[in-house]
């Protein structure tokens, strides 16, 4: 099997479509059609059926895939290996955090990086969905969850706290909630379930059943952005809120807390320029 031509076809299994498939390896789409076809044709197999809601892989596809994803493995390995041999504190080190975590820390970090090693540079992906380090879809992540594959190594960073906020012009309208009766007669801003299912269900240990969920959100800056603009009661992280002096916080004594690690893969713990950039996150947080 060629490696570029399962490539595309992992990639296609992943997102069921062509077009997403060639925009995720920046090919365009008639080499990805084509590469699809040159593996169809080596393995003498229909591997996906076409239909108006996408490829859907057929009993053939289903097969490849798990032949095709130990290859990826394989040549993912490695890559990681051979890079953990690299000394050069210099090229592109590829990091994932949340949009807050890389506005309110990571540009710190690589501010204190580049003036020690300006040949480096980063490559911030910025979600709060999980990036996934075996497949290097990052070098190395600031994550609030704390990993359990015992291919990657971690450390903790931070725990936060959290507080409830409200604009004035909210509390003006409709007053504070009330402890212990679920936010009844108030209006909340939070997550979107399918980004972090659960968070929504109690804030700061307050069950939230009582309340009307006003707007959901994917991003944390956005949730700060609706919440000083009156929507509704938002969790926030107390070191953002304190940037945003007119934000009235809802029951001082009540906090939640959430924690920060630091991940990469184990294979990458030697790279010279991955360990430079993690030396100076880790120095942001300690400074803080």
């Amino acid at each position: 099997m060629d490696w570029d031509n399962a490539r595309v076809f992992l990639a296609i299994y992943r997102n069921g479509t062509l077009r997403g498939a060639a925009a995720l390896l920046q090919i365009d789409q008639a080499t990805a059609g084509r590469r699809l076809a040159a593996l169809e044709r080596s393995l003498d197999a229909r591997l996906f059926l076409r239909t108006p809601a996408g490829y859907v892989p057929t009993a053939a596809g289903e097969l490849a895939f798990a032949a095709a994803e130990r290859m990826e493995q394989a040549a993912d390995q490695l890559q990681r290996q051979m890079q953990g041999l690299d000394h050069r504190l210099s090229g592109v080190v590829r990091m994932a955090s949340s949009e807050a975590i890389g506005s309110y820390f990571v540009m710190d970090a690589v501010k204190r990086l580049h003036a020690r090693h300006p040949d480096i540079t980063i490559s911030l992906s910025t979600s709060i969905k999980l990036s996934n380090l075996t497949r290097r879809e990052a070098d190395l992540a600031i994550r609030n969850v704390r990993p359990d594959s015992p291919d990657l190594i971690h450390r903790h960073l931070a725990r936060k706290d959290t507080g409830l906020y409200a604009a004035p012009s909210y509390l003006l309208q409709r007053g504070e909630p009330k402890p212990g009766t679920a936010f009844a007669g108030h209006a909340l801003v939070t997550y979107q379930q399918s980004a972090l299912p659960g968070w929504s269900d109690a804030f700061c240990g307050e069950p939230t059943g009582n309340g009307h969920v006003a707007i959901e959100l994917n991003s944390a800056m956005m949730i700060i952005d609706a919440v000083r603009a009156g929507l509704g009661i938002g969790e926030l992280p107390v070191h953002m809120a304190a940037r945003h002096p007119e934000l009235v916080r809802i029951w001082p004594q009540r906090a939640g807390s959430y924690d920060l690690w630091l991940v990469m893969h184990g294979d990458l713990n030697r790279t010279a320029r991955v360990r430079a950039v993690a030396d100076a996150i880790v120095e942001v947080f300690e400074q803080e």
